[in-house]
């Protein structure tokens, strides 16, 4: 079964290949089933079904980056070259689902690209990629640390993680009105349930960005309270790229290397920082914090 599986998963990483290297050409249903050689007639509902989202979604993904990464460039081709190119028939179009996806012109993204919403955006396309390609860890990849306190204001999220995406949108717009970047301020989640947890209601996580002393922003807004991350030693594995989903990483901490390291947990929840990577249009990093005793 394993070897079928892995056989299947190949085939259609070969269509993912494909689309990335052939973004420009032609991607319709015919030609994707036949690189996967799959019936036509099935590929659609195979396709959705192992990525989560279709082939014509997940192909406009993939050329809107490519496009949004050409005018990050800031030289080249103009707007309408690029827009051309990334499958819009007019220039148009491509600037209403540009300002859409990423709360830009194209014009002012070539200018000064937000990062924050163009990763936003992706999550889509990376959780797709990520779906057959599990990341794998080793044991040296887990650094002991020890870890200072850290002020913190907290925006809680409580209830089906399938509304996460509203609360995170939030917690950004408030931590941009606060002026908080997190260039500057250290940005945290915290977890006090599992992904996906028997009842979706029971879901429960923490989004916080660290404060100084002085800072804490407007404490009648019911919103968001003041808190702390514990110091002590902690177990640290860092992911990069796609950072969408923690889970095998977090699987791996509890799994495997703690039985293995002969630690034991401290009372905290596991916890994560977020961090922009030096070109950010490469994704983020986030390393995962177990506390240990």
């Amino acid at each position: 079964m394993t070897a079928a599986l892995d056989h299947y998963h190949a085939r259609m990483q070969r269509v993912l290949d494909h689309i990335d290297r052939h973004l420009d050409g032609d991607l319709d249903l015919d030609a994707m089933s036949s690189v996967a050689a799959f019936s036509k007639f099935h590929f659609h509902r195979q396709f959705k079904a192992t990525f989560g989202l279709s082939l014509h979604r997940y192909v406009q993904l993939a050329r809107m980056r490519q496009a949004s990464k050409r005018l990050a460039d800031g030289q080249g081709p103009s707007v309408t070259d690029i827009a051309l190119d990334a499958g819009y028939e007019t220039p148009d179009a491509f600037a209403r689902a540009f300002r859409q996806r990423f709360a830009q012109s194209p014009s002012r993204f070539r200018k000064s690209p937000d990062w924050e919403p163009w990763l936003a955006a992706f999550g889509p396309l990376n959780s797709a990629r990520s779906r057959i390609m599990q990341p794998t860890f080793t044991p040296d990849q887990v650094i002991l640390r020890e870890v200072a306190p850290t002020r913190v204001a907290i925006f809680e999220h409580r209830g089906d993680p399938e509304t996460l995406d509203v609360t995170i949108q939030k917690f950004i717009a408030w931590r941009k009105a606060a002026g908080m970047s997190p260039k500057t301020h250290p940005v945290f989640n915290i977890w006090h349930t599992e992904r996906r947890p028997a009842n979706p209601a029971d879901y429960r996580m923490e989004l916080c960005v660290g404060i100084d002393a002085d800072q804490f922003s407007d404490p009648a807004d019911e919103t968001v309270r003041e808190g702390e991350i514990p110091g002590g030693r902690c177990a640290v594995l860092r992911v990069t790229g796609d950072t969408h989903n923690l889970e095998p990483a977090a699987l791996y901490l509890y799994r495997d290397w703690l039985p293995a390291s002969g630690e034991e947990m401290r009372d905290f929840p596991l916890y994560c920082q977020r961090f922009f990577l030096d070109a950010p249009e490469q994704g983020t990093a986030a390393e995962l914090h177990l506390p240990l005793a």
